[in-house]
Parts: structure tokens; sequence; C-alpha cells
């Protein structure tokens, strides 16, 4: 079966030009002129990846991006003619999974989607007899992608789950922004090293709200992030 790639942009021309592009690589393509169609056909088929315009008319690109991350992993990649660095971080903040600025070569869309999805792939294959990770008030099943706090389950995106689970499995261990931006997106990242604290924000947040009462995700000042339980030694 081909791999099922939808895209979102208001304008046909774009969205001519990426389906000439996606097919002429063997891609199956559908095409949504609005975020509130996109979310529609979100809801109502299975697709690999979706490429996401930022500036649309009726619902914007970081609004359609949260939607989707309420009911799904799957990667997104955003595409915008805003090359600023703040908003780079916001897209990949939100759930984003890659950044790419108009105008581009095809080429390194179609290099960016591959690795996207290889990723995914990678991310979805189950590693047997995995053993959960269980914190107090707090466990994660890697196996399951889940993550229950007093017993709740707590939505986490997919790079957030990635990195919280990377960093309770380390044993203490410190890495740095780049170790982390390395593991979680490959040595192909054009995003911003700040995208690391953005996720880490995120993920303390969400522990909180979700009643954990305490900060298992540590800063180490200078250095970088390491995942530590009140009370352990080092």
């Amino acid at each position: 079966m081909k791999t099922q790639i939808l895209i979102i942009d208001d304008e046909w021309n774009m969205r001519n030009l990426l389906r000439i592009y996606l097919q002429k690589e063997g891609f199956a393509t559908q095409e949504a002129a609005t975020g509130h169609e996109a979310l529609r056909m979100v809801e109502q088929h299975t697709f690999d990846l979706l490429l996401l315009d930022v500036m649309m008319p009726d619902m914007d690109g970081w609004q359609v991006c949260r939607a989707v991350r309420e009911h799904t992993q799957l990667p997104i990649l955003m595409l915008t003619a805003r090359s600023e660095t703040k908003d780079k971080v916001h897209g990949l903040g939100i759930g984003a999974d890659d950044y790419l600025t108009k105008p581009f070569e095809p080429e390194e869309l179609l290099a960016r989607i591959h690795s996207l999805l290889r990723r995914s792939s990678l991310t979805r294959a189950v590693e047997p007899q995995e053993e959960q990770l269980n914190y107090p008030g707090l466990r994660i099943s890697p196996e399951a992608r889940e993550v229950w706090i007093e017993g709740q389950s707590v939505d986490f995106t997919l790079k957030e789950f990635d990195l919280l689970t990377m960093l309770a499995r380390s044993g203490q261990r410190v890495f740095t922004r780049d170790e982390l931006v390395e593991r979680l997106w490959g040595n192909d990242f054009g995003g911003e090293i700040r995208v690391i604290d953005t996720h880490i924000k995120n993920i303390r947040e969400k522990l909180q709200k979700a009643g954990l009462p305490y900060n298992p995700v540590q800063t180490v000042w200078g250095l970088g992030y390491k995942f530590q339980i009140p009370g352990t030694v080092e």
C-alpha cells in the first residue's frame, strides 16, 4: 500500500506543485484547502504524514497542529514562508515534527518527508518484553506509548513522549541540548536547539497539571537536563 500524505494549503498552485512532487516520488496524496476540511479528513481517513501550511484564512496551521495532536501522533511537516526562529520554535513546540521554509527545493522536501516517515516507522516498532518504567505516582509504558500519573492517563505529543522516556530510561545521566536534538530528530534536523527547552516546559506543565507532586525532569545549569526522582542519590 502506498504511503498516504495529506496536503493542507489554501493556495491551489502550491497544492498542485506538492501533489506533483509527491506522486512522482510514489506517494498517494489527498488535499485540503482549509484547516477545518483538513481536520475532517484526518478524522475520516488514515494518513502517514501531514504537509501543513501555516498561513491559512479560516484556521491557521498552528491551530490545526494543536487539534491534530489531541488525537494522533502522525508526523507533521509544517510549510511556511515565515522564516523567523521564533516561528520555527513555536511550531516544533506545539507538536510539529519538522519545519520547512518556502521557497524550498523539492529534493529537500522529499528528504525531510522520508526522514520523518523513517523515524515514525522506527518509533512504532515494538520492542518485545519491554518493561514499564515505574516511579512514585508516575508510570511510563514505552511499548504502549502511554503515561499514567496517579493512575490517570496523560496525553503527550510524539516528541514529548520520546523525550520523557529517553530521560527516564537513562539513570540520571545528563544530556546536553545538542545530544537530545540529535537523538530525537537526527543529524538532518534543520530547526533550532531551543525547541528542546519548549518540549521540556510542556512536559513539566503536563506532569504538574496531572497532579504529580514533584518535578522529575531536572535542569543541570550550564549542561542540559536529566531525570531524577527527589530523594534519590546521584
